[in-house]
């Protein structure tokens, strides 16, 4: 299953690089013995056109769509490491992350959506959020795949 990120903001050239990449490497090393491809992370320059070019590309996405926002659903690590073993157990071939503008998702946006899911009720910045995704992503790939990172 293809993991993708699809964010508005860059990450070159910032302290919050480095641990992104820190994580998508572990994620890509671990993530493959278990049937997990990624993350693929796509970029949107902040600019005018962003909120277009991000409701494109949910609006081309063939596959599952998770709006990260802070009015989602709110799952435990566990939980979102179960969902994302039975996606990829029930046939999903490719999942978008997606962590839109600082305005937050609009109702089009929205309504590409399978799934909105929360970090908590804070508001985090953009690049905070990436890592905190790609934490997670990898905390998730640690339970499916039985290491010990991950304690209950």
């Amino acid at each position: 299953m293809r993991l993708a990120v699809l964010a508005v903001g860059q990450l070159r050239g910032t302290a919050e690089g480095p641990l992104y990449e820190n994580y998508a490497k572990r994620i890509s090393q671990s993530g493959r013995h278990i049937g997990f491809d990624g993350p693929h992370l796509r970029e949107i320059k902040e600019h005018a056109g962003a909120a277009d070019k991000l409701r494109a590309a949910l609006k081309g996405h063939k596959g599952l769509v998770v709006l990260l926002d802070e009015t989602g659903d709110n799952w435990s690590s566990r939980q979102f490491a179960d969902r994302l073993g039975g996606w990829r157990d029930g046939g999903c071939g490719d999942i978008l992350f997606a962590i839109g503008p600082a305005d937050g998702f609009d109702a089009e946006m929205k309504a590409h959506a399978d799934v909105t899911l929360s970090l908590g009720k804070m508001t985090w910045p953009h690049m905070l959020t990436r890592i905190m995704l790609a934490e997670q992503l990898w905390r998730a790939i640690s339970i499916l795949s039985g290491h010990p990172y991950h304690r209950d």
